[in-house]
């Protein structure tokens, strides 16, 4: 990607950000709205590393600027100083994880608490050694995947057993969780 893109993408996904509701907002629909606006294809592996360097960067700033309203400057001029010098640092770190990991053939990298597999995709939990839950972008769409994975030569791969659900069907079992935790206790009270 030349400068200029980067530049251009970089402030797009900034002022998405800025606009957007925190607590419905996804990285997905941050980098579908950019790719919409800029009419560039932000799907491909690089452009998503890229934007979600700016989005982490970004959640990283607003959480550093919590509890500093004591500070006279101009708070959305500092979000977006930090914001945009932060991407860089995190490419530079990642292409060095990135390395490391090649050289040492690791099936996973970390970056800060956040784990992520070989294809990129975001691990929310382990649920066992051979299952897991996945944030994962799958032609165009987030999905949240509970897979069982298997190892072949010396790599973690994903088994056919296991679900992946869209943002729409996990927030509607999330919605129905309480319901489902009654009548886990309503069976195991009459045994």
């Amino acid at each position: 990607m030349d400068e200029e893109t980067k530049r251009q993408i970089e402030e797009t996904v900034l002022q998405i950000l800025r606009d957007a509701d925190m607590t419905s907002t996804t990285e997905f629909k941050v980098r579908s709205l950019a790719a919409q606006r800029l009419g560039i294809d932000l799907s491909h592996r690089d452009r998503k590393l890229f934007v979600r360097g700016i989005v982490e960067s970004f959640l990283i700033s607003q959480n550093s600027n919590d509890g500093h309203d004591d500070d006279k400057s101009d708070p959305g001029q500092e979000q977006e100083e930090v914001a945009v010098e932060q991407p860089e640092r995190d490419r530079e770190e990642e292409e060095e994880e990135e390395e490391e990991d090649e050289d040492e053939g690791a099936k996973k990298r970390r970056r800060g608490s956040k784990e992520y597999d070989d294809d990129g995709d975001l691990i929310i939990c382990r649920l066992s050694s051979k299952r897991r839950v996945t944030l994962q972008d799958f032609r165009g769409k987030t999905l949240l995947s509970i897979r069982e994975y298997y190892m072949k030569d010396g790599k973690e791969l994903p088994s056919s057993k296991g679900i992946s659900l869209t943002v729409e069907q996990w927030e509607a079992f999330r919605n129905a969780v309480p319901a489902i935790e009654a009548a886990i206790k309503k069976l195991e009270g009459s045994d």
